[in-house]
């Protein structure tokens, strides 16, 4: 395995639907303008209530990418 660096970007995704579509939601943002990303941790999980519903769930995630070798 080769020695690599990585950069830590964080996100918060959001979802009406779920926890995973939040996560999945923030990691397909961050591909958009980020190359080389190779792993996410959630760091934190809450959301939206309206009248004693859950309306929006939020997720924070840590996405690390790996500098490119020069």
């Amino acid at each position: 395995m080769s020695d690599n660096v990585y950069a830590i970007t964080e996100l918060v995704g959001t979802s009406e639907t779920s926890v995973d579509d939040a996560i999945r939601g923030a990691v397909r943002r961050a591909s958009k303008t980020l190359k080389n990303l190779d792993w996410f941790e959630m760091t934190s999980i809450r959301g939206h209530i309206v009248d004693g519903e859950v309306q929006h769930f939020q997720v924070g995630v840590k996405i690390g990418f790996r500098h490119e070798s020069q």
